[in-house]
């Protein structure tokens, strides 16, 4: 991810976008739009092409989007900004703390788009589709709430078929070639630069189910920060397959 220039002055200039210290909306999202009809949460948003165009179809919903690097987060909120939406915010944070800034129930839907394949075994349980993530996803989102998931990757998306009902998920929607018959729904940069060369893009919907009793959520470890380079945001001209693993 190339460093953006002025990134302290641009962040200033979008600071209404940012919440800085997300812990305090716990319980109260609904706060920041108080017609929202529904709380949307994005994991990894990057530069925030899928975010901005999903909220201007939607305006009757409350985004939250969460990216851990600047870089890529101030190209989101610039767009956001530019389109003159007012249903969008920010949070530079990390998955794994989800439970502390949303409350139970909380979240309508979650979108999971092209995120860090992990394809060692070794790093199974950092893949944002492992059981345990989306056992810690099921304490935010209210039941019947819904995770879309889309990947370019076709180990991980069938390693996440298994995962959603150990979870307590019902699959439905499930598709190895999104795009077979035209474009569907709003593409991320990412998704675009390698559907234009031919890669299948994988997708399903995972519905929470009650469970009873819930399932055990297992506290994840802080990240690793040295690992900030996100899918989406990546700007190399031409995919690489270093850039997917990355």
């Amino acid at each position: 991810m190339r460093k953006k220039p002025n990134l302290d002055l641009r962040m200033e200039q979008c600071a209404d976008f940012l919440i800085q210290n997300p812990k305090e909306y716990r319980g109260r999202w609904r706060t920041l739009k108080p017609d929202a009809k529904e709380v949307r949460l994005e994991l990894g948003c990057g530069k925030g092409r899928f975010t901005a165009e999903t909220a201007r179809q939607n305006p009757q919903a409350l985004y939250i989007a969460v990216e851990r690097v600047p870089d890529a987060m101030i190209v989101a909120m610039e767009r956001v900004r530019d389109l003159g939406l007012n249903n969008v915010y920010f949070i530079d944070g990390d998955a794994a703390q989800l439970r502390d800034y949303f409350a139970p129930d909380e979240v309508d839907l979650l979108y999971i788009n092209f995120c860090d394949p992990w394809p060692s075994s070794h790093h199974a349980r950092r893949r944002l589709t492992h059981e345990n993530f989306l056992v810690l996803y099921r304490g935010i989102l209210r039941e019947g709430g819904e995770i879309h998931f889309k990947t370019d990757n076709k180990p991980l998306f069938e390693y996440s078929l298994f995962q959603f009902p150990k979870a307590g998920y019902e699959l439905s929607q499930v598709t190895r070639n999104l795009h077979e018959c035209g474009i569907q729904g709003v593409m991320t940069d990412y998704e675009e630069k390698f559907h234009s060369i031919g890669t299948p893009i994988n997708r399903c919907v995972g519905t929470k189910l009650a469970m009873d009793p819930e399932p055990e959520f297992k506290p994840i470890p802080g990240p690793d920060r040295s690992r900030r380079i996100p899918r989406e945001a990546e700007e190399q001209d031409t995919p690489k397959e270093s850039d997917k693993e990355d």
